[in-house]
């Protein structure tokens, strides 16, 4: 039987009844219209009270309120009529009258659940939740023993002890909170709401197991609770479970399609997705989610920023730009965003931009590393050598660990003449990461510069940076290509040069001159930049019936797999260690035979390679030094130089107009070491009047041209005596600056290559030092080539007294300036169809010789393959070791370098991942950002340091590399 005044509340209102003579609706419990009573007051006892029933639960609560009160004003004990007057009252928000009602019904009886339940009711409207809790608590006992099947007691009990829960743990009160979340499931195990609170609860105690049953608990008892499911997302999502996140999401907003924070949570699930499918080698797929995830936020900024990382690594970088500039745009405190940008703007050499984007940047985040290390690398570009310095010093303080920093410090010193700081440098960030490519390569290069070659100290360096890198690469060890001896050869040309690159000028001549009948080539080219030298060259191989593959951007194990689908035979680098490389691509062995060429003045180190191009007066036969690779000697140069159509006329030797002789170099300033300052200074003063003509990027900074000014004036000549010219960009200018020297003067031990051959082909004859390895000998080998052999010297005082006897007689200086030209266009130095057909001997002498089983890179894998394998820790050690000696050696020659290297102190800025909040137990939407993971590098080279996670806090970096001519 149910409690007496408890009938359904809401009622069903009829059409077309009949109103009684009070204009009062009559009403059966059906709906049905009633025939009226003449008078309202003719209703009497239980007639009255069954009548005001019915107009309570037809919302007529003024009208049932009248009779109520007259059945009370005979039977003022009558507690159905106390009941019924109370919902009325509480209907018109009467409060106080209507709770007098109640509790008087309870003092009437004290068992009437209805009454206490309304009396709950009551107090909870109020605010008063523990005295609705007991009176919930008493209707709920009362209605177990009385009437169990009155249900409305508990379920209000379980609200309120719900919401008691959650104020509590509001205040701070976790445990007692979760204590009313139990009691209210304890009194109503189906009530959703409780689950779903414990959910959060537990979501906030990072024990999200136990969350996650709560809030599938929740979705059970209730299967359209939208945040149930969004808050399941998040932790799914949080645990890396993408597709289970983005199912609840999903689910979430198929129940509640306007539910804005589940489409936010639905973009960062989707954003992260995409990213995760990317970083798997699917990037379209993950442009598809980072679309996506802007259906549902059109204005999520990390969604932006990834399509913006997406199409930068898809080389696209107009849109790349179009959606880092929308994500700034929703979100302008996007400091990673400013930073990309940057990085575009400083591979399409719109330099000026690069520096407003990386400025920008550092005004959002002062202490962002990764722009102030890019920001160094533009100035270190530009030549603004301080302002570099400043800026990489700035990102090692923002962050003391970070390795690429120090590798660009070691090429800031390494363009201001400082080797030994530059060695120092690259093995602090080889420290800190000992897989760094860039600066484990840097640091062989940078060793060429002060390398004496008096010993294998260089040689094993080289060695053993090989024996470790080949093993982050499986390679091939057989081959499809036909075994037949003199058929023709596919042979393939891997470099990131081919385009106005001082490599170009030696490239050039086997590209025009290659017998395509005989001879395929197939060139792949990693340039990051076309310009008109490169489709020139493109255009050239291609109508000679050639192959040209662009391959910038390629990973180098895909190219790997490209050159064997391609079945070269001979694969050539012409990189080396310097820019850019594409030395990955050749541990992988794609080609049965690999030739390395021109770009690099020492071993590779790879044993995957295996021969290096010379000639017989670079790497003379007698040589002491050593190659991983096997010397392959050309009949004359190992160089072929095509001269530039831009570089103009030959003009009249200076000396005649000006009065005095001018002596100079356009060599970089690495090359120009204490000796060679030594000796110039000598020449210089020994020649009365004459100057002295120095030009290199970093003359453009005012520390670096005082210190050279200074070093001379120590030596005894006056800086009213030497001009420094900085970079000049314009290629016919470059050129015509040779008019300003009457002589040049070559470097060493690390000789110059291609401004030899710019300043014989001006007509500028130059004094070179012979030496006892490869880099010391190239000037050898060009000017011997030449005709010149005569102006090479063995000993400092002989380089000395070439320069004095040139500089002692003008007209003779003018008789050689004007036919050195022709002289050396003649000369098998410019000869490009004979040097082509000396090239291909050697390349059919390979073949052949691989025909007959004869691979020397072979022989030298199998035999590291029997080897015992030394660990990473061992070769770390080792390389760090062979460098010392080197370095030793610098020191005591480098009287510049007395400056130690720069130290800091500083704890780096603490970061991590986004925090999902839980607000009102739904979660609210985390940022998220993603990285570019791979970036473009040019001259010198740069390294990206960035990754792809979308909770990561830096920016894309870059790294400086070398180029060695």
């Amino acid at each position: 039987m149910g409690q007496p005044g408890m009938e359904p509340i809401e009622g069903k209102e009829s059409n077309g009844a009949v109103p009684d003579c009070n204009g009062v609706w009559r009403y059966d419990c059906n709906g049905c219209a009633l025939a009226a009573p003449a008078k309202q007051q003719q209703l009497e006892g239980a007639d009255a009270l069954r009548y005001a029933n019915i107009l309570r639960s037809h919302n007529k609560f003024v009208d049932a309120l009248q009779l109520y009160s007259t059945v009370l004003e005979k039977d003022g004990t009558n507690v159905e009529a106390l009941i019924g007057k109370g919902i009325c009252l509480q209907a018109q928000s009467l409060l106080k009258q209507d709770l007098e009602c109640f509790t008087e019904a309870v003092k009437v009886d004290p068992n009437n659940a209805c009454a206490l339940t309304h009396c709950g009711m009551i107090y909870k409207d109020e605010g008063h939740l523990v005295e609705a809790a007991e009176a919930y608590q008493k209707a709920h006992q009362k209605a177990r023993t009385a009437d169990p099947s009155y249900k409305a007691a508990a379920e209000f009990l379980a609200i309120v002890l719900t919401d008691l829960g959650a104020s509590l743990k509001l205040a701070g009160n976790t445990e007692d909170g979760i204590q009313k979340y139990c009691e209210a499931l304890e009194v109503d195990s189906h009530y959703a709401p409780a689950y779903y609170n414990l959910g959060v609860v537990y979501s906030e105690m990072m024990q999200f197991d136990v969350a996650l049953t709560c809030y599938e608990e929740a979705a059970l008892e209730r299967p359209f609770y939208a945040e149930a499911y969004c808050n399941m997302g998040v932790i799914y999502k949080n645990r890396g479970e993408l597709d289970a996140a983005i199912a609840c999401y999903d689910r979430c907003l198929t129940i509640s399609p306007n539910f804005e924070i589940a489409k936010n949570n639905m973009a960062i699930a989707l954003t992260d997705m995409g990213t995760k499918v990317k970083i798997e080698g699917d990037i379209n797929q993950g442009v598809a989610y980072y679309k996506k995830a802007l259906f549902y936020n059109w204005h999520y900024a990390d969604a932006m920023y990834n399509l913006g990382v997406a199409y930068g690594e898809m080389l696209n970088f107009e849109m790349a730009i179009v959606f880092y500039e929308l994500a700034l745009h929703f979100n302008p405190r996007c400091a990673e965003a400013c930073n990309n940008l940057g990085v575009i703007y400083k591979d399409r050499d719109n330099l000026d931009k690069a520096v407003e984007c990386y400025q920008m940047a550092l005004t959002i985040k002062p202490n962002f590393s990764q722009s102030l290390n890019n920001l160094g690398v533009v100035y270190t570009v530009q030549g603004k050598m301080d302002a570099a310095a400043s800026m990489i010093e700035k990102a090692i303080l923002a962050n003391p660990t970070y390795a690429e920093a120090y590798n660009n410090l070691g090429v800031l010193y390494r363009d201001a003449g400082s080797i030994t700081l530059s060695v120092q440098a690259y093995e602090r960030c080889l420290q800190i990461d000992p897989d760094s490519r860039n600066a484990g390569q840097n640091r062989l290069l940078a060793m060429n510069y002060i390398d004496e070659g008096s010993d294998d100290k260089l040689y094993d360096a080289h060695r053993e940076w090989g024996k470790r890198f080949m093993k982050l690469y499986a390679h091939y060890t057989s081959w499809d290509n036909p075994k037949v001896a003199d058929r023709p050869l596919v042979i393939g040309y891997v470099s990131p040069d081919f385009f106005t690159h001082s490599e170009s000028y030696f490239v050039e001549a086997p590209l025009a001159h290659h017998d395509y009948t005989n001879c395929k080539v197939v060139v792949y080219s990693g340039v990051v930049k076309a310009d008109a030298k490169t489709l020139r060259f493109k255009d050239k191989v291609l109508k000679k019936g050639g192959l040209w593959r662009d391959i910038y951007g390629i990973d180098e194990k895909k190219v790997a797999s490209l050159i064997r689908e391609d079945k070269v035979d001979i694969l050539v680098e012409l990189t080396g260690h310097t820019a850019n490389n594409k030395l990955g691509t050749m541990a992988c062995r794609p080609a049965p035979i690999q030739v390395t060429w021109i770009g690099y003045p020492n071993t590779t180190g790879l044993p995957a390679i295996d021969y290096r191009i010379t000639d017989s007066l670079a790497d003379t036969p007698n040589t002491n030094q050593k190659h991983v690779e096997e010397l392959v000697r050309l009949p004359e140069s190992f160089l072929c130089y095509t001269p530039s159509p831009e570089a103009g006329p030959v003009c009249p030797t200076p000396a005649i107009s000006n009065g005095f002789v001018t002596f100079g170099s356009f060599n970089n300033l690495a090359k120009i070491t204490p000796k060679v300052l030594q000796v110039w200074a000598r020449i210089l003063c020994a020649v009365p009047n004459s100057r002295l003509v120095v030009k290199c990027k970093p003359f453009c900074c005012d520390s670096i041209r005082q210190k050279f000014l200074t070093t001379l004036e120590e030596l005894g000549l006056e800086p009213l005596r030497v001009d420094l010219l900085p970079l000049i960009h314009l290629n016919h200018d470059h050129m015509q600056a040779y008019s300003l020297m009457d002589i040049s003067l070559d470097t060493f031990p690390y000789a110059g290559t291609t401004t030899t051959c710019e300043s014989l082909y001006m007509g500028v004859p130059c004094v070179t030092m012979a030496g006892s390895v490869h880099a010391h000998n190239v000037g050898v080998s060009l000017l011997t080539k030449v005709g010149l052999g005569r102006l090479v010297a063995k000993t400092e005082d002989e380089y000395v007294s070439l320069a004095l006897d040139l500089a002692s007689d003008v007209g003779a200086l003018q008789e050689l300036r004007m036919s050195l030209r022709e002289l050396m266009i003649k000369s098998p130095v410019c000869d490009g169809e004979s040097f082509t057909r000396g090239l291909e001997s050697a390349y059919r002498t390979m073949w052949r010789r691989y025909c007959d089983g004869d691979s020397p890179a072979l022989k030298r894998l199998k035999l590291l393959a029997d080897q015992p394998g030394s660990n990473k820790e061992d070769l770390d050690k080792t390389a760090v070791k062979l460098a010392g000696p080197i370095v030793q050696r610098a020191n005591a020659i480098a009287e510049e370098d007395n400056q130690a290297p720069i130290k800091v102190n500083a704890t780096p800025e603490e970061g991590g991942q986004p925090q999902i909040i839980m607000a009102n137990g739904v979660s609210s939407p985390a940022d998220s950002q993603a990285l570019i993971a791979t970036a473009q590098q040019d001259q010198p080279q740069i390294m990206v340091n960035g990754v792809s996670s979308p909770h990561s806090t830096s920016g894309r970096s870059e790294m400086n590399r070398h180029s060695s001519r």
